[in-house]
Parts: C-alpha cells; structure tokens; sequence
C-alpha cells in the first residue's frame, strides 16, 4: 500500500510542486490549505507523514503541529519560509522531526521524507501490524481499516475481539485452533473453546460493516484463518 504523504501549504504553485515530486516518488498525496482543513483531514485520512508549512490561513502551522501531536505522532516536516532559531526550536520541542527553510530542491525534500518515514518504520514496526487494509496499532490498541484511495475506518472492538484479531495478524494465513485462540486470549479461561466462535462472528460482522467482509476465514474442522 502506498504511504500516504499530506501536505499543508496555503502556496498552490509550491503544493502542486511538491506534489508531482511525491506522486513520482510512489506516494499518495492529498493537500489541505488551512489550519482546520489540515487538522480535519489529519483526523480523517490518518496520513503517514505531514509536510506542514507555518504561514497558513487561520492560524499557522504550530497550531497544526500541536494539534496532531495531541492525537499521535504522525511524522512531520515542517517547510516554511521562517528561518529563525527561535520557531526552529519551538517546532523541535513540541514534535516536529525535521525541519526545511524555503526555497528548497524538491528532490531533497522527497529524500527527508524517506528517511523520516524509515526512522518511523524502525520505531513503531514492533507495536504496528498491516494486513492489506488492516491496520492494527498495538500499542494505541486501535484497528483500522486504511484503503488506499479513502477514508480511514476505526473498528469499534471490544478488548477480546482486538486481542484475538491482533493476535492473527501477527501470522496472516496461519491456521489457528480454536483451542490456541482461546489460550491467546484469555489463558487462564476454563470456558470450553466454542466459546471463540461467538467473538469472532462479531468480529468479522464488524469487519464487514468497515468493508473487510473476507478477512477472517473459517478453516473447516480446525478453526479460524486471517486472509492476507
């Protein structure tokens, strides 16, 4: 799945700009002009990683910086035109993982976003599970649906039905017990492993409500599957 890649500019020769450089990069990119638009899509579209100008129409790019990193911590690079140590430092303190000063080479740019988004990988691949559109953050306990071309999808899963799903992402195409399920679950249950059966018919009733209706697979005589 392509990373997604928002840029924040209220500049549409720069935004277009800096888009064509991404797009050519194999990003998916989509472009907020404002503060509130940037903090909506954020919400909304869940990028991987925020190209974010300061000078922008309704505020400037702080207010976006520490709106997000109320939220989470999606990467971002600021790109601005202000060159000063003080607003360098303040948008250091309060999360931002690079910094680049207008004017500046597209190229470059693209190659600061690789390398944000490898140090990203590197620090959150032990608490992030991707299986297709399924997105699973371990350690915010949160699951996702993220298709590329729309809007990301929360799954309103109990405890157990999250504990069960992320624990089969860890192995897509695996076949689990019902038996072994359970334990993962639930290890200390006496609760007869039919017990499975029922969560994972919410589960994949929720699933399919968020647009994975085939995601979990029964395996006839054994137990349960997740399909890569």
């Amino acid at each position: 799945m392509p990373e997604r890649v928002m840029i924040v500019e209220d500049d549409r020769d720069i935004a277009d700009l800096l888009t064509a450089y991404a797009e050519r990069a194999g990003f998916q990119v989509q472009w907020a002009a404002s503060v509130t638009d940037a903090v909506q899509m954020h919400a909304r579209w869940r990028p991987d990683l925020i190209m974010l100008d300061i000078g922008l129409p309704g505020g400037d790019g702080i207010d976006v910086l520490t709106a997000v990193r109320r939220r989470d911590d999606t990467p971002i690079i600021m790109l601005t035109a202000v060159d000063d140590d003080v607003t360098k430092l303040m948008s250091f303190r309060i999360g931002a993982d690079d910094y680049v000063v207008k004017p500046f080479n597209p190229s470059e740019v693209i190659e600061r976003v690789r390398a944000v988004l490898r140090r990203a990988r590197g620090s959150s691949a032990a608490r992030a599970l991707i299986v297709g559109d399924l997105a699973i953050d371990l350690e915010a306990r949160l699951a996702e649906r993220r298709p590329a071309d729309g809007v990301a999808a929360p799954l309103p899963l109990t405890p157990t039905e999250f504990a069960l799903l992320a624990h089969m992402a860890r192995q897509p195409r695996r076949a689990f017990t019902r038996t072994e399920l359970l334990d993962a679950v639930s290890p200390d249950s006496d609760a007869l492993d039919r017990v499975i059966d029922s969560h994972i018919s919410k589960l994949r009733t929720k699933l399919a409500a968020a647009g994975l209706p085939a995601l979990i697979e029964p395996v006839r005589g054994l137990g349960y599957r997740l399909s890569s």
